[in-house]
């Protein structure tokens, strides 16, 4: 009994098992044109792509390394120089993770390393020759505002872009006072905290303060030119905005496009001892002099005036006490006893204009004040002294011989 081959598991079209004198009947005719779909069915459809060695679709592009992050610190440092020690460093460990790792990002690891370098190489130079100095100096400066309006200090000479006083400034160059300048500054003082309180009322109290801070400058007011008046820095309403409260005084030109030429500095820095108690003790009349009133005629304002006379008589008892205080080198002594008794004359003037009941009375005495005020006596006493010996100017307020003569510094 013979048994049978087991069936093929294929069917019996497989490894050509078919009967003898049969032919397979499928799709595949052993004669005649291709008809129909090739191949009818499969495992690879037209439209899906086939798989590539590293388990992608040959139709895709591979996922690429990311890009190294210390590499663009390093190059980011390089191109800005920013602290280039630490950008070489950067670099160089940039590198060695990128050939580590497979990374990408080597130019710009290798471009932050050679632009850090030269950094490097820079700072060296720089710390080297002293220029970290002047750069540090300089950046201070720039942060008080050197170079600015608002640097400007007691003593300083300057001039300004427009060679004007006049307007809105804020560049200025200091200069040696010896050569041609703008201004001089003399004084300066802050200003109130609050809101900001307006242009007019700034220029008020620039202008009172700035004239009675001009005597502890310039204490020799027969040595201020003629030609030369007090005028100030003041805060813009934008400046203001920035803390801006400073007010600073100084000496101009009273010619719009003139300029000065010397310092008009008069003080205990500059004067020697009797010439400063000279000057401490004439401060006094000058002082009481500023406050002569606004009225332009004594009709106007008789009280007014007669007020005036009362403080003119203690200033010059003030004076002529601190000049007999003061013990006088010999050359001066006899001068300054003269202009003393000139002064003591003056001040009993003063008193009987103070007591004057109208304005004709007032005008007689007024006249005698000045007169001795003014006399031959205080320019002997000057010269004595080395002091300057031309008289300010003094200007008439009108034609009418009643009216006050004012003076122009």
């Amino acid at each position: 009994m013979s048994i049978p081959p087991p069936p093929d598991p294929q069917g019996p079209y497989s490894q050509g098992g078919f009967a003898p004198g049969q032919h397979p009947q499928g799709p595949y005719p052993p004669q005649g044109p291709y008809q129909g779909p090739y191949p009818p069915q499969g495992p690879y459809p037209p439209h899906q792509p086939h798989l590539g060695a590293w388990g992608q679709p040959f139709g895709t592009h591979p996922r690429q390394p990311p890009v190294n992050g210390l590499a663009i610190a390093a190059f980011v440092l390089g191109v800005f120089c920013l602290v280039p020690a630490v950008g070489l460093v950067l670099g160089l460990v940039a590198l060695a993770r990128i050939r580590k790792r497979g990374e990408r990002g080597k130019g710009f690891a290798v471009a932050g390393s050679v632009l850090s370098s030269v950094g490097l190489v820079l700072w060296v130079v720089f710390l080297s020759t002293g220029a970290a100095g002047d750069f540090w100096d300089g950046l201070r400066g720039a942060a008080r505002g050197e170079g600015t309006a608002h640097a400007l200090s007691t003593g300083q000479c300057f001039t300004t872009p427009s060679g004007s006083l006049q307007g809105v400034t804020y560049d200025v160059d200091e200069v040696p006072c010896a050569e041609g300048h703008d201004g001089e500054v003399f004084a300066s003082f802050a200003l109130p905290g609050g809101a900001f309180p307006g242009d007019a009322e700034i220029t008020r109290a620039a202008d009172e303060r700035c004239y009675a801070l001009q005597d502890t400058y310039a204490m020799d007011r027969w040595a201020l030119p003629a030609d030369v008046d007090v005028y100030h820095l003041t805060p813009t309403s934008q400046s203001w905005r920035t803390g801006d409260r400073e007010i600073t005084c100084l000496f101009g030109n009273t010619d719009e496009r003139g300029t000065l030429t010397g310092s008009l500095r008069n003080d205990a820095t500059r004067l020697d001892p009797d010439q400063h108690a000279y000057l401490t003790a004439e401060l006094q009349l000058n002082l009481a002099m500023d406050g002569m009133p606004v009225a332009e005629t004594v009709e106007e304002d008789l009280a007014g005036y007669r007020s005036w006379a009362e403080r003119m008589s203690t200033a010059l008892g003030r004076e002529t006490g601190m000049l007999r205080g003061h013990s006088w080198p010999a050359a001066a002594q006899r001068p300054v006893a003269v202009l003393v008794a000139d002064l003591e004359a003056a001040r009993r003037e003063w008193d009987l204009a103070a007591e004057a009941a109208d304005a004709g009375t007032y005008y007689e005495h007024l006249d005698s004040g000045f007169g001795l005020v003014e006399a031959e006596s205080t320019v002997t006493a000057r010269k004595a002294l080395g002091l300057d010996t031309t008289p300010p100017v003094y200007e008439e307020d009108g034609g009418d011989a009643g009216e006050v003569p004012g003076r122009e510094v």
